[in-house]
Parts: structure tokens; C-alpha cells; sequence
């Protein structure tokens, strides 16, 4: 298993994925490098078709490149089995979808406990105890026996959050987490986001909102399946000050 002696949570070199739509070979990424760190709040942007969710999937070990290299906490995965991306992801990674993608039938706390139940070293008991402190971090230990549909969709978010949290991984991916949310439930995603990051998580956020991005400390434009643009955010946004100043509903 070859391993990069780096500082940098993801390490991308020259990345290249192409896929076929019937007898039309697709570029989707064209030479991709990324760098990020331990610590930073990275937000990957562009439009629908600019090759930002196939990096993602990449990224999060859910597809593979067609060439290039891919290090992930060290690690050049570019090889790995199928069997060997789904233990790395367990391990490593924390997912946060757009659409929460929540169990309807299970507790607040059974959601949160589902990557634990991979682990054979974990017991019953010490897999409760770590899916209540991961709620306990995103300030739902009150709805912990709550369905999702007994949530609001903030509070399903931040249940989607603690379980990205509770396997306590290198870095949290996520996919558009306030696309389905109005605006001040988005800012309290938000806010939620740069606290964690606060504490040393480090964050990749997919989105196609500039705003959003803003609350990033660094930003990545692609276009048709290329970096157009990289830069450090400027006056970055602070989701906490935003949510005091709004009314109250």
C-alpha cells in the first residue's frame, strides 16, 4: 500500500476520468490537482455538467479515476478494490448529501450509529455512546429517539451531520447540504459547518451557490472538467453573524 509522506488530507495529481454514453466518450475531469490540508474548509464550485460531482465521487472514493493519482490521507487509493474503497470510506470519510439521505423507519440515533455497524471491534454499547456524543455536537441530543419525519429539515441535516461525524474521519464531505433548505435554515447549516471546522474537522463542500461558498476559507471553480480558478476566501463570511441579524420568523 504506497503512502505519501504529505501533510495534506487529499493529495489529486493530473486526475483524468472519461466514460462512454452509448459510443460518445465523455471527458468528465481533464488533469486534475487539488491540495487540502488538515483544517480547511474547502468549497469545490461550478454548474451542472462542470465535472464537480464525478470529482466528488472520486474524492469520496465512490468511483474511480481512469488515470491519475489520488491520495487519500496518504494513501494512493487509484488501485484499491471496490471492497477496499468501502472499508477506506468507512474509515476515513464523512459523507453529507442534499437530500439527507436518512433511514425513514429508524431513530435520530439508530442514523447516526449506521457506519459503526461495520465495525466488528465496536461494541453495543460504546456505538451508542459515540452516536449520542455526535448528536450532542450538532445540538440534537433532545430528538434522539425522533424519526426523520418527526424532524425538521434542518434537524435531519444535522442528524446527516453527526453521522458524518461519528467514525471521526480525516474529512466531511458535502454534496449541496443546503439545496434543499430556505435560507436561514441554510445559514444554520452553515454555521454548524464553520464551527466544526473551527474545531480542527476538515470540510470539502460541493455547491453551485457562490454565497455558500463565501462561508469557505477556500474556494475551487471547475469548468468542463478542468480548475479555472482557485483562490483563498477574502472577507469570509461568518454564518453566526449572518443568523443574528436576520428577523425572526
Amino acid at each position: 500500500m504506497p503512502i505519501q509522506n504529505t501533510n495534506n488530507i487529499i493529495s489529486i495529481k493530473n486526475l483524468i476520468k472519461n466514460f462512454y454514453i452509448g459510443d460518445i466518450e465523455v471527458h468528465a475531469l481533464r488533469g486534475i490537482d487539488i491540495d487540502i490540508k488538515k483544517g480547511e474548509f474547502v468549497a469545490i464550485m461550478g454548474t451542472s455538467g462542470s465535472g464537480k460531482t464525478t470529482l466528488l465521487n472520486i474524492i469520496g472514493c465512490l468511483d474511480k479515476p481512469s488515470n491519475g493519482d489520488y491520495f487519500l490521507d496518504g494513501i494512493n487509493v487509484k488501485n484499491f478494490s471496490k471492497n477496499q474503497l468501502a472499508q477506506l470510506r468507512n474509515q476515513k470519510l464523512g459523507f453529507v448529501f442534499q437530500t439527507y439521505n436518512l433511514l425513514p423507519r429508524t431513530t435520530a440515533l439508530e442514523n447516526v450509529e449506521l457506519p459503526l455497524l461495520y465495525s466488528n471491534t465496536i461494541s453495543h454499547k460504546k456505538r451508542k455512546e459515540k452516536a449520542i456524543k455526535a448528536l450532542e455536537t450538532v445540538g440534537l441530543a433532545d430528538r434522539m429517539y425522533h424519526m426523520p419525519n418527526q424532524l425538521s429539515g434542518g434537524q435531519q441535516q444535522r442528524v446527516a451531520i453527526a453521522r458524518a461525524l461519528v467514525n471521526n474521519p480525516v474529512i466531511v464531505l458535502a454534496d449541496e447540504p443546503t439545496g434543499n433548505l430556505d435560507t436561514r435554515t441554510s445559514f444554520d447549516i452553515m454555521d454548524m459547518l464553520q464551527k466544526l471546522n473551527d474545531k480542527g474537522i476538515t470540510i470539502a463542500l460541493v455547491t453551485h451557490e457562490s454565497d455558500i461558498a463565501e462561508f469557505a476559507t477556500r474556494n475551487i471553480k471547475i469548468r468542463d472538467g478542468k480548475i479555472y480558478k482557485e483562490y483563498e476566501v477574502k472577507n469570509r463570511k461568518n454564518a453566526n453573524e449572518i443568523l443574528a441579524k436576520l428577523p425572526l420568523d
